[in-house]
Order: structure tokens, then sequence, then C-alpha cells
């Protein structure tokens, strides 16, 4: 299968790069500096150019707080550039996976969301990915819409690196703990991309590691993981706090939990725990 990877110098892309090539697909990885998804005619002029099977497109707008001040910006990538690249893969014909978010949801409900629950989007950030997720259905007749949480992996900036950093250079680290969601590893994450694109079975999907945590007991893991698989201490102490005590521009959900009801219903195997995903991770990272 040809594949077009956007985005594919962030965390995501990388990945899927990586492992779609070894799993022997023909990989085209396009970051920001080779395809603009802004420019509807170079979109159009590269896709139509390669003519892939299958589009994973990982390109995004991720600063969420910045996105409060900059909405522009954040739609002029999210929306604006997947509309680009839904009508330059109609074109050809490829499948087109869009990944998406946990942030299209308000986050205020105390049960995990189904994939046809009613999105609502409390922040610029979700907003725009959104947009993005309706212009893939209005604009594509062979779409994957893929919403994940909490993404962390080896290349890039994440929690889990910056816990790493900051438990050995701070004395205390205070850490959320009213905000619950599935930290994902992307890895297991791109591991899945390859089933699902191979598939023809067409829709939204949930997809991040099994299970789910606070952000302060994400980070008592991390520690607990790293002082037993790596040559890791740590002389921080976490303390749990509230998101109240530290108010960011871009309101954040409460409750990031996602049900995986599309990928029992068309027959995939779910992704590992998430805590296997960590272990996973620190290991490579070591």
């Amino acid at each position: 299968m040809k594949v077009l990877v956007t985005g594919a110098h962030g965390q995501l892309g990388q990945d899927v790069v990586a492992i779609f090539t070894a799993a022997g697909h023909e990989v085209a990885g396009c970051g920001r500096q080779e395809l603009d998804i802004t420019d509807m005619g170079l979109c159009q002029q590269t896709i139509a150019a390669y003519h892939p099977d299958a589009i994973i497109h990982c390109a995004s707008y991720t600063a969420v707080d910045a996105a409060e001040s900059d909405a522009d910006l954040a739609y002029q990538i999210n929306a604006v550039g997947t509309r680009n690249i839904a009508l330059a893969a109609e074109r050809v014909g490829a499948k087109l996976v869009y990944m998406s978010t946990d942030y299209v949801f308000n986050g205020q409900t105390d049960q995990p969301y189904h994939e046809y629950d009613h999105p609502d989007p409390r922040n610029i950030y979700g907003k725009s990915k959104r947009a993005g997720e309706i212009l893939v259905q209005s604009l594509c007749s062979r779409w994957f819409i893929v919403r994940t949480s909490w993404l962390y992996g080896l290349y890039g900036s994440n929690f889990v690196k910056t816990m790493l950093r900051l438990g050995q250079e701070k004395p205390a680290i205070q850490i959320v703990n009213d905000q619950k969601g599935s930290p994902t590893y992307t890895v297991h994450l791109a591991r899945f991309l390859i089933c699902l694109t191979e598939s023809d079975k067409f829709g939204i999907y949930h997809a991040s590691n099994r299970g789910a945590c606070t952000w302060y007991e994400f980070a008592q893991a991390i520690f607990e993981e790293a002082q037993e698989l790596m040559d890791w201490t740590a002389s921080a102490v976490l303390e749990p706090c509230l998101t109240g005590q530290f108010p960011r521009p871009a309101p954040r959900p409460v409750n990031s939990v996602m049900e995986h009801f599309a990928l029992r219903t068309n027959g995939f195997e779910d992704l590992p725990p998430w805590r296997e995903g960590l272990k996973e991770f620190l290991l490579a990272l070591k």
C-alpha cells in the first residue's frame, strides 16, 4: 500500500512513518517543509503526483492555550488544511485517516465517551479539530476519524519526558488530580492505524491505551516505573492539586476517557493497557 503521512516530523507522525515502513508499506513522509497543508494547490499537486492509496493526516495545530488567542491560525491548519487534504484525497481515491482528539467533547460527563456521542468542544483547539472532522465527513467518501488522547512518544516533548526531567530538578511538583483520561503511547496507536488503514471499515474510532487515570496518578506511575526500569531516581515529591489552582487560557475536559465501542464492534484488537504502554516507552527511552 502506498501511504502518505502529513505531519511526518511530529511526535505521532515519526512513529507512523517508521511503523508503516517496517510493515512493508511504501511511505512518503511529509513535514511542514515538504507540504504546507494550508496551500490547496500544493496539496492537490503533491498528492496527485504520489497518488497514495491512503493518507494518514497527522499534521495539526496542537498549542491548546495559544489557540485561544490565535484562533485564525488554529482553524487555518486544523480546518482549512484538513479540507485541502480531504479534497486532494478524494480526487485520487485515497482513504483518509484524520487524527482527532478527545477535546471535541466537553468533558463534563462521568461516563466514557462513545464514538457517536454529541461533540461539544469547550476550547478553540477542540472546536478547530471538530471542524476538521466535519469537513472530512462532508468531502470524503472513504474516511476514518480517529480520536485519541494524552499522547506521548520518543519524539518531541510530552508529559512523560517532562515528569522525568522535573522529577530530578525540583523538590516538589504539583500535578492536577481532577482531570481523568487515557495516556496513549504513539507506537501502540500507530500499530492500530495499520490495521485500520488496511481495512475498509470506515467511520469514527476512539483509540487510546486501555484504562484511565488522573494526571497525578499518571505522574505517580511514571516515577514508579522509571525507578524500576531505568537508572533513574526522583528527588521531587508529587503533590496532588486541583485544576482551579492553575488557571490556563483554554479550559480542559475534566473527563477525557473514551469508550472503544467501534474497535470492538468492527473486530479490531484493542490497544494495550496504558501502564503497559508506559513501560514499553520507558524501556525504549532507556
